[in-house]
């Protein structure tokens, strides 16, 4: 989920979601294009999402992080 959205932004959009029920089991993944990934990542954690991942990103960073979240 990207976390400069026009309408709703990312961290407001996760924590929406995560207050229905049954989507803790729902993956969110935030993506930005914010130089300091760190600062994003802990108010992405903290707004419900499972990790972050900044823009641009390396096709195989992404790829690993997605098949941790794949349902088999």
């Amino acid at each position: 989920m990207d976390l400069s959205m026009p309408v709703m932004d990312g961290l407001t959009a996760a924590r929406t979601l995560r207050q229905l029920p049954d989507t803790r089991s729902i993956p969110i993944v935030a993506i930005s294009a914010y130089g300091m990934l760190d600062e994003w990542r802990a108010r992405a954690l903290a707004a419900g999402m499972d990790d972050c991942i900044s823009k641009p990103f390396e096709w195989d960073a992404l790829a690993t992080m997605l098949a941790r979240f794949a349902r088999c």
